[in-house]
């Protein structure tokens, strides 16, 4: 002991440092080794049967279910959904020293929230759709400085909001909705929080200002919280009496009144304030429910799809024109200076006046906005999308952005016709496409349209939304993401079956919490688990929707809220593995043994278009260059493949074509992320006579 002592004070706290923190750098346990014991600490792991001492976690292909890997180090976990509960692990997670993000959404696990703070590194909790429950700690969160998003809606928490999460300067997303949570809303005055939700709790008092970015919808559902946000003004220390049931504000003081006959005067004028407040809500909630009979009855997954009624308001082309002059006399930014923009003069010319005598049905509501079939005096026939999240740029930036992707011409690309802008919404104009989305012709129709997508069919298509997806990377070099939400839904199909992508570019128009929330290429893994995208993320959305034209299944990557679809890509690399492909395949496709050897090829192709590591990932080029070779090799064996054009055909050309001829009005269509199916009641033509004069677009957009 004396001889250690001895030793020159520098070594001595080189010893200790090794002696009290080496077991928490260097772990006795290898990765995998560490995921098995996490898995022994669940109940209902049938779910995680490739978690196997057979294999590794993180070796190319043979990813276990649920992990995600970079450089062959486990950096994420997204167990979401499997029917999991019990305990979770932490000391085994532990030894993982590269994992940054954690996701048991929609699991079954109980009881206090588990120590995740243990895990300083962490940038991503996911806990949301369990039955958590209890008090969190004041200071849960002082020692996570990582963090950014926390997301622990729809559990079982109570006692107060901590605290410590307003020392968290990273903080990006903050969900609490859906709890028991108490007391007031601590301050976390952080910038980058973008994404806020703590509505239907417990909680009262002033909401801080720090939140003013955030609505409504961010607070409902706790009837103690006053402040703007909510419509309450928050009362106030001294004489005067505020009332808090409406955004009118009656001063009372009561030094100034008769006792008896002021307290009457003074109720009555509450009770009148108050009915007219009823009435004016009511008449508001009236007016916004005739917006949203689309919302009824939806599911979330976008499957199971019906069209609303058509709008019937009644309100005539001129109460529409006055109500855009009522808003700008009232302050707000109106239509009347900025009247409808055309960009793209091919489908002919139209203007403000004609949309608005239009009649409207509305065909979809998505987490942009919502969408119209609007048919015009002339017979002209359009597709209107209402957008109230694109406001990350002013007027100029916004019709400089739609000027350019007006200008787009490709056989494969449905540009937007026209576009009119407001502060509070804008609406982006588009050729209306009869046959529908390809969505709705895989998972949503079951007649004659789904008999036609056989093999060589849905190959055209694989092969037609290359083509489209590669001119928008080459015409569009500068943007991280040229398409930004390419999936089923966002994919229209001509006669001919000939693919035309829709809903791209809108990257640089909508803010990034909105882009977050609504946009597919911010579901591929490097943004959820970096926060980053690039042109690789449009790779992963290719690579999704060409496994979900082979499969046939609505892909889980699609859904926001972890309750339906397969996760495609987990099920096909899985197969992959196991040389089981041949499983894989839509039973519709699968009985043709001379094209078996092609879908395996674009199976493949799709996963490594999907692969979790973006390394690992082909450009654009690489993929629509496989996909052309695939193509070359199955039209050989069949002729009704065929031969389209090339990547630069002129957008006149192709309007010559019977590919982009006159439509129809009473075919099916299907636009929207959440587009939905009903029973039609016939085509506007066919409904003409008994269509009201009201049914215009008028109502539709007021």
């Amino acid at each position: 002991m004396a001889a250690v002592l001895l030793l020159p004070p520098r070594i001595l706290i080189i010893i200790t440092l090794f002696l009290f923190l080496s077991p928490l750098s260097i772990s006795s346990l290898s990765e995998s080794e560490a995921l098995l014991n996490l898995k022994k600490s669940f109940t209902n792991a049938a779910s995680l049967d490739s978690w196997s001492t057979n294999s590794t976690s993180c070796s190319g292909n043979t990813t276990w279910v649920g992990v995600l890997c970079f450089n062959s180090i486990v950096t994420g976990l997204r167990l979401r959904g499997l029917g999991l509960s019990g305990k979770i692990d932490i000391d085994a997670l532990l030894n993982l020293p590269g994992l940054r993000s954690v996701s048991f959404i929609n699991n079954k696990f109980t009881g206090e929230i588990p120590e995740f703070n243990r895990l300083g590194a962490l940038k991503a909790i996911y806990l949301s759709g369990n039955q958590f429950s209890g008090e969190i700690r004041p200071d849960y969160f002082l020692d996570m400085a990582s963090l950014k998003k926390i997301w622990l809606s729809r559990n079982s928490f109570n006692g107060s909001i901590p605290n410590s999460l307003s020392k968290l300067r990273h903080l990006m997303e903050l969900h609490l909705e859906d709890n028991h949570f108490s007391g007031d809303i601590p301050e976390i005055d952080q910038k980058v929080l973008n994404s806020f939700n703590v509505s239907n709790n417990e909680l009262k008092g002033n909401i801080p200002s720090s939140y003013a970015k955030f609505d409504r919808s961010s607070f409902s559902g706790n009837s103690g919280l006053c402040g703007e946000q909510v419509g309450k003004t928050c009362e106030k220390k001294g004489d005067d009496l505020v009332n808090t049931t409406s955004s009118v504000s009656v001063d009372v003081k009561e030094n100034k009144m008769d006792s008896g006959k002021g307290a009457a005067i003074g109720l009555a004028m509450l009770l009148v304030i108050c009915l007219l407040g009823v009435a004016v809500g009511w008449a508001m909630k009236r007016q916004e429910a005739e917006f949203e009979t689309l919302g009824r009855g939806i599911r979330e997954d976008g499957v199971e799809v019906y069209v609303s009624n058509t709008n019937q308001r009644g309100l005539a082309h001129q109460k529409g024109m006055e109500s855009g002059r009522n808003e700008m006399n009232s302050g707000k930014k109106a239509p009347v200076a900025a009247e409808l923009v055309v960009v793209n003069s091919e489908k002919g010319v139209f203007g403000l006046p004609d949309l608005m005598k239009a009649g409207a049905e509305v065909l979809g509501n998505g987490g942009l906005g919502s969408t119209y079939k609007a048919v015009m005096g002339n017979g002209m026939v359009v597709v209107v999308k209402r957008m109230r999240e694109m406001n990350r740029v002013g007027h100029d930036g916004f019709e400089a952005e739609v000027r350019r992707l007006g200008k787009l011409r490709h056989q494969n690309v449905l540009p937007p016709l026209a576009f009119h802008y407001r502060k509070e919404e804008k609406l982006l104009v588009y050729e209306y496409i009869p046959k529908g989305s390809l969505l709705y012709l895989l998972h949503g129709d079951r007649g004659p349209c789904h008999a036609e997508l056989d093999w060589p069919a849905r190959l055209k298509i694989v092969r037609g939304i290359g083509r489209g997806m590669a001119y928008l990377h080459a015409e569009l070099p500068n943007s991280d993401l040229p398409h930004g939400n390419l999936k089923s839904c966002n994919v229209f199909l001509d006669p001919d079956l000939e693919p035309l992508l829709s809903d791209f570019g809108f990257s640089p128009l909508v803010s990034p919490t909105q882009a977050v929330q609504s946009m597919f290429a911010y579901k591929a893994p490097e943004s959820i688990q970096y926060q980053h995208v690039s042109p690789k993320s449009d790779v992963y959305c290719l690579g999704i929707l060409i496994l979900e034209i082979l499969t046939g299944k609505f892909p889980s990557q699609y859904l926001t809220n972890g309750k339906g679809g397969t996760d495609i890509f987990e099920w096909v690399v899985s197969a992959i593995s196991e040389r089981r492909e041949a499983e894989v395949f839509d039973p519709e496709i699968a009985g043709s043994e001379t094209a078996r050897a092609g879908m395996g090829r674009l199976l493949h192709l799709g996963a490594a278009c999907a692969d979790l590591n973006t390394e690992r990932r082909p450009d654009m080029r690489e993929a629509v260059k496989r996909i052309e070779d695939i193509v070359a090799d199955e039209g050989s064996k069949n002729e009704k493949i065929g031969s389209a054009p090339s990547l630069r055909d002129s957008y006149s050309e192709l309007a010559s074509s019977s590919s982009r001829r006159s439509h129809a009005l009473n075919i099916r269509d299907g636009y929207g992320e959440n587009s939905s199916r009903r029973s039609r009641a016939g085509s506007f033509s066919e409904r003409g006579s008994g269509r009201r004069n009201g049914d215009n677009f008028a109502s539709a957009i007021s």
